[in-house]
Formats: structure tokens, C-alpha cells, sequence
């Protein structure tokens, strides 16, 4: 007995529009196929099939996979992705009778067909049950690249694709975050992208293309574009800034941003837009090590002990027109430089100059969330290094919030020339909390010589501690709980006991 052979799927790729720049291998598929399937809105036109339109025969059988909505409202009790999920399972039962019939479906799609595209899900619902092959097309994001004449990505450069769909404050942060980018799916989204797009601080370099390769192709710089005449097959174009025409400006801007405790993974997309947009760096060394280089862009590196004259040279740069980025680690406003660039931006010569700081991930949260929640309730942050500030001075503000009972995550506990001050800040901590009162020393956390022990206060060793540890005293509600897997964990509860209780 003979058993009939099951058909071949195939997912088509057609390009973005012109039926030129379909690829041979798309022509030779829909030649061997025996039906020929393709998405459409209800009024039965195809873009899919008005491409492909002159390699079709007679003999064709023709499979138009009609979605019930587009834009409009739906009376589905699941409603529009109810009602799609409906479409689309129907629409795989349809195919897969001509598929085990024996025969060849090639599905159409624009572009590529795993690229936004309507046949993956198709193949989400066939692919696993017939054998299957996805032929790639020229997607609208390389056709859009082409017609505008302009590199959308170069070198190291990070290119993201963003649908027009997102949440505006979600697409803001995107855009501010990478190198260049292309949001799809405008039409009636225009007006959010644009504003998104504006909010990120690249309205200027955004580029507008409708139709590309189509009929009525239309390009030019998106804000310039009547929100009324956008069509949903048009896309926003950031493209590569290397190269890119520099910006002739009066004044320019400083930018404190700080890249948290370690490197790239700590950055808030606020800052990484700002570091990619800066001409200038300036920074302690160290920290401009973790910055990636980008062609045009100039790095002014300096010692960690000239805070005030590199807040100084930033602000000259800016005065000349320059965009600059004054790089500190941890959170800039945390014992780093965003009260050394204030301060100097309050002289006469630089008050005219605008100024802006960025939070960024401070040592002693990143070293509380690797423990666990040691600052869950009220904590004070102390700095040890008495370079400017009397010892006296540190010691009183000590004794204050340990009498407090509150938790302290103490900075720049100890370095080459200050070796004593931790033995003494734990000394004078034990006249106010236990002996067994939990401390977290956090070294290097985010690094790749990250180390975070728990201790007892009274166990706590100055010799292994440098000025890449953070610590952190636990108060006297502090807890700690070795879990199943071994893992000693701290925190500390936000209910306090009442009084006399």
C-alpha cells in the first residue's frame, strides 16, 4: 500500500516592495509551488501578491488569508488578540490540507518573512509538521538605509530595531541608549515616535522613509513630516553618527554621568545616551577605561586627585561649543564629581554654561542587592577618607548614627596611606551595637574581582580592606540566614519595633 508524501512549506521572502530586488531563489520557489498563499486586509488587496503579481500562473491555486481586523475594533470575546490568534490557527489549518494533500505551499511576505512578518506564524504553527524552508528577503530597514544614501551602522557601532507599538517613555530610553536605529511601524504611532525620538535628544538627526522602493516612495528629515500623511509601511531612521556632520553650536553642555560600580551592565540608558552623544570625555582615567571608544570622540583623562581643575577644563570645553561628558564612577553625586563640576559652574565665567547630572547605581546599592537587602530600612552614608574632612569630625558623625541605630554603608574606608581608620570606626561602632552585628564588605562588586563576604563586627579584619571595598554595618534589626544552597544572605526589616516592646 502507498502512502502519499506529505507537501513542502515554504516561508517566501519578497523584498520591500520593488519586485526587482526579489531574490532568485523567492522567483524559483513560487515557479515549483503548486498554491500560493498571502495576507490580506479586507478589502482583498495584497502587497505580498502585487509583488510577486508577474510570476504567478493560471494554474496556481490561490490561498488569500484574509484578517478579520487590522486597526478597527473587534466584538471577539478575546478581543484583537483573541480575535488574531482565531485567524491565524484557521488560517495553518487551511494550509496544512493543501499540505497533506501533498502539495508545495510557498507563503508570501514582505520583506523577511521572519522579520516582523505575518508567515511566522504560520511556521509557529507548521514548521514542526512539514518540512519547511524560509527563504530570506531585503528587509524595509536595509531598504530605507539604501535610499537614504546614509551607513546605518558602522564599526562597533549597536543598531536596534524598535516598533513604533512601545510605550513612549520605553522607546525614549532606547533611543537614548544606542548608536543608531529604526523604528517600524509608524502610521498612527507617528506622533508618539517623534516625540520619543525628540525626548531622546535626536530629532535632529532623525530621517523619515515612506514606501521605500514602492510606488510613491517619499524620504526626508522626520521633522519635517505632517503626522497626518504617514502610512503604516514608513519607518524613522537614526543612522550612524560616525561621520556624521558635526553640530555648530554657541555653547555647548556639560554632562555628569556616572557609569555605577563596574562596567556596561550598570549603565542606565540616560547615560549611555549621553556618553554616545558627548564630543568630549573627561574623567579619572580609570573610569574613562570603561567607556567604549567612539570615532570623533575626544578622551581627556586625568589623576583622581584633581577633581576641582578637571571640573574647570569640562566647563571650558562646553563654553567653546563642546558637548561634554564628565565621566564619574558610582553615582556622580556621591562623594564623586558632580559637586566638583557645581562648584566650579558657580563662578562667574561658567554660570551661563548648562549643566546637567545623572544618577547612576552607587557602590553601596550594588553591594546591599549581591548580599541581599542589608539596606531595606533607614541607613546613613559616611565616608572614612578624612582628605577632606578632620577625623574628628567623621568619628562624631559615627558615634551619631550608630546611636541612631541606623545602618551605615561606609566609602573609601581605606587605601595605601590610610590604613588605621577602619579599626577605629569598628571600635567605636562596638560601644553602640553587638558584637555579632552583620557587616558586608563589598569589593570590586560588578568587577571581575568582585568578592562580597558577611562578617561579625567584631571579626572585622582592616587588612582586608582597600579602597575598592564598601562597607556596610547592619543595625541592631540587621538579620542574616544561611539559605538550602549554602548562600548567606542579610537584611534588614522595614517594620522597627515600637518603643518598650
Amino acid at each position: 500500500m502507498s502512502t502519499q508524501q506529505t507537501g513542502r512549506l515554504y516561508g517566501v521572502g519578497l523584498g520591500p516592495g520593488d519586485p526587482s530586488l526579489m531574490t532568485l531563489r523567492a522567483v524559483e520557489v513560487i515557479a515549483e509551488a503548486d498554491v500560493v498563499a498571502y495576507h490580506s486586509a479586507r478589502h482583498g488587496r495584497s502587497i505580498a501578491r502585487s509583488i510577486a503579481a508577474k510570476h504567478l500562473r493560471a494554474d496556481h491555486v490561490e490561498e488569500p488569508l484574509v484578517y478579520p481586523v487590522t486597526t478597527e475594533t473587534t466584538d471577539h470575546p478575546g478581543g484583537y488578540r483573541g480575535a488574531m490568534e482565531d485567524f491565524y490557527t484557521e488560517a495553518a489549518a487551511r494550509l496544512a490540507v493543501h499540505l497533506d494533500a501533498g502539495r508545495t505551499v510557498a507563503v508570501l511576505a514582505e520583506g523577511d518573512p521572519l522579520f516582523y512578518g505575518s508567515y511566522m506564524h504560520m511556521h509557529k504553527r507548521l514548521a514542526d509538521r512539514y518540512p519547511t524552508e524560509v527563504i530570506p528577503g531585503v528587509t524595509s530597514v536595509s531598504a530605507a538605509a539604501a535610499r537614504l544614501g546614509t551607513p546605518l551602522a558602522e564599526g562597533e557601532e549597536v543598531l536596534t530595531i524598535l516598533p513604533g507599538t512601545l510605550p513612549e517613555e520605553e522607546l525614549t530610553a532606547r533611543l537614548a541608549s544606542t548608536d543608531s536605529a529604526v523604528v517600524m511601524k509608524l502610521g498612527r504611532t507617528f506622533t508618539k515616535v517623534r516625540r520619543a525620538i525628540e525626548g531622546s535628544g535626536r530629532l535632529a538627526e532623525a530621517r523619515y522613509v515612506e514606501r521605500a522602493t514602492m510606488a510613491g516612495e517619499r524620504t526626508g528629515e522626520l521633522a519635517d513630516v505632517d503626522p497626518e500623511s504617514v502610512p503604516y509601511f514608513s519607518v524613522a531612521v537614526l543612522p550612524s553618527r560616525i561621520d556624521a556632520p558635526t553640530e555648530v553650536r554657541e555653547r555647548g553642555e556639560v554632562v555628569v554621568v556616572g557609569t555605577g560600580p563596574a562596567g556596561p551592565l550598570w549603565l542606565t540608558p540616560e547615560t549611555r545616551g549621553a556618553l554616545a552623544a558627548a564630543d568630549d570625555l573627561v574623567g579619572y582615567t580609570t573610569y574613562l577605561d570603561r567607556v567604549p571608544a567612539r570615532p570623533g570622540q575626544l578622551r581627556h583623562g586625568s589623576d583622581n586627585r584633581v577633581e576641582s581643575e578637571r571640573a574647570e577644563f569640562a566647563l571650558d570645553l562646553a563654553r567653546r561649543g563642546r558637548r561634554v561628558a564628565v565621566v564619574s564612577g558610582g553615582d556622580p553625586g556621591v562623594f564623586a564629581m558632580a559637586t566638583a563640576v557645581l562648584e566650579a559652574a558657580g563662578q562667574d565665567a561658567y554660570k551661563d554654561v548648562p549643566v546637567r547630572v545623572l544618577p547612576g547605581v552607587t557602590a553601596a546599592n550594588a553591594a546591599a542587592a549581591r548580599a541581599g537587602a542589608p539596606l531595606g530600612h533607614d541607613y546613613a552614608t559616611i565616608s572614612l577618607s578624612d582628605r577632606l574632612k578632620p577625623w574628628e569630625v567623621i568619628a562624631e558623625r559615627l558615634r551619631a548614627a550608630a546611636a541612631a541605630d541606623l545602618v551605615l554603608a561606609l566609602y573609601n574606608p581605606g587605601s595605601r596611606s590610610r590604613t588605621w581608620q577602619v579599626g577605629k570606626a569598628r571600635d567605636l561602632l562596638l560601644e553602640h551595637r553587638a558584637a555579632d552585628t552583620p557587616v558586608v564588605l563589598g569589593r570590586d562588586v560588578g568587577g571581575a574581582q568582585e568578592s562580597v563576604r558577611i562578617v561579625r563586627l567584631a571579626e572585622l579584619d582592616p587588612a582586608e580592606v582597600d579602597m575598592r571595598t564598601i562597607l556596610i554595618i547592619g543595625s541592631s534589626q540587621t538579620q542574616t540566614v544561611r539559605r538550602g544552597d549554602g548562600e548567606q544572605i542579610v537584611w534588614t526589616p522595614r517594620r522597627y519595633p515600637e518603643s518598650g516592646s
